[in-house]
């Protein structure tokens, strides 16, 4: 024994010895640090989804007094629930530490499944709040719609799923909510498990209500928490839509409520079972499609598994304008010049080229080549460099009915890049459009922009592969954000003057997230879509922040900024998760 313990000790101090020699205390350091930093994220990721309440946090909300006294309806529809499956879901409501509550058990088992409708007579026994009906497969499909315009009774309703199960404080947070912000449709954040809820995984942390990212996914639906009054102006259930009647249910609440308000908490837990049905896919395109009619849009919708994507019918035709500031870098003019002409199936463009103290006789010499192509026109702008003032000067000239801002070093791959803009440009409800870029390394330069992310704003997922899907595939879907970069970004004209273009006390940086925020304070809606694709090879013709006059003037904008919308930095980003890191782009848990 003593001789094991002096080979360990001898061992250690060799190996602190070649850690001296060698120099390799930093990097041993860096390593546990990194180690560390994974597991202390890993617990706070499992600590978010824990399912139980410690028995003071129990007391705590049983005890607590609220200014309204809501009851809660709970749905479910049963068919041949299995014996575990069906108890664990039971549970999960009976141990919810809000009371107010009933449970309405519709049970379309076949015969072979008796116990299903035994097990549920064994609650109604115990629990006075628990309702049970058997109403046979033969009924099935209608069997929900008439329960919920008949049997509930409670002011605000919810489904839920036979396999899933919900947070002991599911109707206790909703309650919270309901009574502070008056909210009438609430949802939740969500995980999975596979046998039990306490192994939860993959945590599911959703953006708030966002109209254009709900028609690209159904991310809301699960323990949807409704009022009743917006569901009598929904109109309930519909059978047509039997296996998608959560997603049409949803898309009619959101027409018809007044307050959406997500609650970013993990209260659901959503149990993994097999794929869903391809007519399930081909019911929740119906129901997309009949929401389109009623909020009057236009379009086709493809169904991708899980996700949708909308070709909004174009109204007309008008003459875009695209514009790009120039100072030499007469190559990567030229580029993105070529690819305009050479991709760009839209006909009706115009480009005006602003002209910026360029030096090198290239430049010019470019610019001459250019001069009897009808489509571009070269304007001269001889102040130093502000990238504000250059383009509301550019703004003066513009003859088209929406606006192309374009950096110089972005290069077109998209052909249809413009349509695929302007079909939402062209909603009254729209104010800017941005697209996906990419660094030349096919890594994603630019997918939205997050605000709050490193302090002020950042782009979301930066850094990922061109391939990847995204977090929750958030890199495939047409979405709403709260801002879009201004290296490709469209903007109706009459938005542009009704928030009087850019402001010019942002030379360089913030501009455009300093424009699309006032743009969504004049009330319109940001969309960024992942299908106008384009290289951004990153603000060459500027030059770097390297100079001390320069890092002055960005610090000085990034406190104007940060003055400017101290309230909307304070409250977060509404598409973000404030349970999501804001250190990096990656969606990592807080």
């Amino acid at each position: 024994m003593n001789k094991a313990v002096t080979y360990v000790l001898y061992c250690i101090n060799l190996t602190l010895s070649y850690i001296k020699e060698y120099g390799l205390l930093k990097t041993i350091t860096k390593i546990f640090q990194k180690i560390y930093s994974k597991i202390r994220r890993w617990l706070v990721t499992k600590g978010k989804m824990r399912f139980r309440l410690k028995k003071n946090e129990r007391q705590q909300q049983e005890d607590f007094a609220f200014s309204k006294n809501i009851k809660f309806s709970i749905l479910v529809l049963l068919c041949n629930t299995p014996r575990k499956v069906l108890r664990e879901m039971l549970e999960s409501v009976l141990k919810q530490t809000y009371s107010n509550w009933e449970l309405h058990l519709l049970d379309c088992s076949d015969s072979e499944h008796a116990y299903v409708g035994e097990i549920c007579s064994e609650y109604v026994r115990e629990d006075s709040r628990v309702r049970y009906e058997h109403k046979g497969m033969e009924k099935i499909q209608n069997c929900m719609t008439i329960a919920m315009a008949t049997v509930l009774s409670g002011d605000y309703i919810a489904l839920l799923n036979q396999n899933d199960a919900i947070h002991p404080s599911a109707l206790f947070e909703n309650m919270l909510v309901i009574c502070e912000k008056n909210a009438d449709l609430l949802y939740s954040d969500e995980c999975k498990f596979r046998k039990r809820p306490q192994r939860a995984f993959d945590p599911f942390f959703k953006p708030g209500y966002a109209p254009d990212t709900l028609r690209s996914c159904n991310y809301m639906c699960r323990f949807a928490v409704f009022e009743r009054k917006i569901l009598e102006k929904a109109g309930g259930l519909r059978d047509e839509f039997y296996e998608s009647q959560n997603y049409d249910l949803i898309l009619r609440l959101t027409e018809n409520a007044n307050n959406i308000v997500r609650i970013a908490k993990i209260l659901y837990y959503k149990r993994v079972v097999p794929d869903y049905s391809s007519s399930e896919y081909d019911m929740a395109k119906m129901a997309l499609g009949k929401h389109l009619k009623r909020v009057k849009l236009e379009g086709d919708i493809t169904s991708l598994s899980n996700r949708y994507r909308i070709n909004y019918q174009l109204n007309d035709r008008p003459l875009i304008t695209i514009i790009i500031p120039n100072m030499d870098y007469v190559e990567d003019l030229e580029k993105c010049i070529c690819s305009i002409f050479e991709k760009t199936t839209y006909p009706n463009y115009e480009i005006i080229i602003v002209e910026n103290n360029s030096k090198n006789t290239e430049t010019f010499l470019y610019y001459n080549t250019l001069k009897d192509n009808e489509k571009v026109k070269i304007i001269i702008w001889e102040d130093s460099f502000n990238y504000s003032s250059i383009n509301n000067f550019a703004l003066t000239h513009v003859l088209g009915q929406y606006v192309v801002f374009l950096n110089n070093d972005v290069e077109i791959i998209s052909p249809n890049w413009i349509e695929e803009m302007l079909m939402y440009a062209q909603r009254n409800d729209v104010g800017a459009v941005g697209a996906k870029l990419y660094y030349p390394d096919d890594t994603i330069q630019h997918a939205g922009i997050i605000l709050g992310l490193s302090g002020i704003a950042g782009h979301s997922h930066c850094g990922w592969k061109r391939s990847s899907p995204g977090y929750f595939e958030k890199l495939l879907i047409s979405q709403n954000m709260i801002g879009v970069t201004a290296a490709c970004l469209m903007v109706p004209v009459k938005v542009l003057r009704e928030v009087n273009g850019f402001d010019e006390s942002f030379a360089v940086a913030y501009n455009d997230i300093d424009l699309c925020m006032r743009i969504r304070k004049a009330g319109y809606l940001i969309v960024w879509t992942p299908y106008a694709e384009a290289y951004h090879y990153e603000s060459k013709s500027r030059g770097q922040d390297n100079t001390p006059e320069k890092q002055k003037r960005f610090q000085n904008e990034a406190s104007l900024f940060q003055m400017r919308w101290a309230m909307e930095l304070e409250e977060g980003d509404p598409y973000y998760n404030e349970n999501l890191t804001l250190e990096r782009a990656d969606y990592s848990v807080r």
